[in-house]
């Protein structure tokens, strides 16, 4: 178990954490020409060697790198500007799967391979941290970004990526609230922010932006408490 946390973990980081905006736009632009493509898929045959940290694994890791590669290969060729929300989802569904496939493959129960080296808990935080504060911005945006597109310009201006970090620290507040028990911090958080944003929805009067942050409040408040349900049900299980 530990160890598909440690590979889902290294996609965390190689999708999401480095992977600068100008490779995904270079990609997009250059396709299989594009170096940036092939960097992509070797950080994260790299980072499954030094989270198992084992060179036996070298195989494991060019099969998955490889794996990625071609993934990332077929979305860049069927998306478009239309289905863009569609095939991120189709993407990183493809890449978990696998991912759950080669690690049944190599950790199967009866081949043990490797021992665990660190208190299972440590590696299960550290995914649950890193999704909830990179990786879930990210689909919220790319689930929310059709209705995104509706929204009217305004001329104020706001801060730069202030939507993101808040987002973000919204989730991480919500998840230690889960994992500590503190349910009751939740719904202050909730409240809290409802009257930050009375007064810009009431300024607004804007039927489609109350329904967008409303959406995405909530999204954002799900995927947070779900992911602390499961987190402290891993820990249990190790």
């Amino acid at each position: 178990m530990i160890l598909l946390v440690k590979l889902i973990l290294a996609h965390f980081i190689g999708d999401f954490v480095l992977q600068p905006k100008s490779w995904v736009e270079d990609k997009e632009i250059k396709k299989v020409k594009s170096p940036k493509l092939y960097l992509h898929a070797f950080i994260h045959g790299l980072l499954v060697l030094l989270l198992l940290w084992d060179i036996d694994y070298w195989l494991l890791a060019l099969l998955l790198m490889l794996s990625h590669w071609i993934i990332d290969v077929v979305k860049l060729y069927a998306q478009n500007e239309n289905n863009k929300p569609t095939w991120f989802l189709i993407d990183q569904g493809l890449h978990f799967i696998s991912l759950l496939i080669l690690s049944y493959v190599w950790f199967n129960p009866s081949i043990n391979l490797l021992k665990w080296t660190i208190v299972p808990s440590v590696w299960i935080y550290a995914t649950a941290l890193i999704f909830l504060s990179i990786v879930c911005g990210l689909m919220i945006q790319a689930l929310m970004s059709n209705w995104s597109k509706s929204l009217h310009d305004s001329n104020e201006e706001s801060l730069n990526n202030a939507g993101k970090y808040s987002g973000m620290l919204e989730r991480l507040f919500v998840f230690t609230f889960v994992v500590t028990g503190n349910w009751e911090a939740i719904g202050f958080l909730l409240a809290a922010k409802s009257v930050f944003r009375f007064g810009d929805l009431k300024k607004s009067k804007d039927r489609k932006l109350t329904e967008y942050i409303l959406i995405g409040t909530l999204l954002s408040f799900g995927i947070a408490i779900a992911i602390g349900i499961m987190t402290l049900k891993l820990i249990d299980m190790v």
